[in-house]
């Protein structure tokens, strides 16, 4: 029996608000490059995989200012090649040093689907906990976009000083809930790092793809999203 529902932040709570794939198409747009938002979806999720890993091991304010250009210079190269994208190094260092002026539009907003969701689940007494890649710092918001009465804890890559997919991180989640592997599940959109992540800790994955990347995905759950998620608890 499901007693606890462990979650991802970005992209299966949390979205950038405007979509960070409108501001990526409109910036390319000013180069002369003409990709809609969506075709852009696939490059940042694989680049957001890079990105949490490298994060983790190193954080950005310990890095100097060539260091962090370096890594966002990286990022959009795997950005851009998942795309199809063949982007000079030069055109790429261009484009990403408008980066820090297009990020300063961006906030953090809960999907339309997520209060209403948990506030029916919340009738079924299970425990929700947030389990992420991302800082604590990235998703100190999470209070103020009222999830404060559903979470009762939040696990970072920080904390655990592991990452997903590594298990420990879901096993330091799951000790949260005082329950076993079996009573819980973990919601996550990427599964490289959600689904492997979570089997690996014993948990059962639930994929939440809002965006239909992973049609291929047979061997758990899919739903695109949060309402459909009841049916498998």
């Amino acid at each position: 029996m499901v007693k606890a529902v462990l979650f991802d932040w970005f992209n299966t709570l949390a979205r950038y608000d405007p979509p960070r794939e409108e501001l990526h198409s409109n910036l390319l747009r000013e180069f002369g490059i003409d990709i809609s938002p969506h075709q852009l979806i696939p490059g940042l999720l694989a680049a957001d995989k890079f990105f949490f890993s490298e994060t983790a091991r190193s954080p950005i304010p310990k890095r100097s200012p060539d260091e962090q250009f370096q890594l966002y210079l990286r990022y959009g190269e795997i950005m851009f090649g998942k795309v199809k994208l063949n982007l000079d190094k030069k055109l790429v260092s261009r484009i990403v040093a408008k980066w820090p002026e297009m990020q300063r539009q961006m906030h953090f907003v809960l999907f339309e689907d997520v209060l209403a969701t948990l506030e029916l689940l919340r009738a079924d007494k299970l425990i929700f906990g947030l389990l992420t890649n991302a800082t604590r710092n990235a998703v100190s918001v999470q209070d103020k976009l009222g999830l404060k009465p559903y979470m009762s804890f939040t696990v970072t890559s920080e904390e655990a000083g592991v990452e997903k997919p590594d298990p420990a991180i879901f096993l330091m989640a799951l000790e949260k809930t005082g329950l076993k592997a079996s009573e819980a599940v973990y919601v996550g959109d990427q599964y490289e790092i959600d689904v492997v992540g979570a089997r690996a800790a014993g948990i059962k994955p639930i994929m939440i793809d809002r965006y239909d990347l992973y049609p291929e995905v047979k061997d758990c759950p899919r739903i695109r999203n949060l309402s459909e998620l009841k049916a498998y608890l």
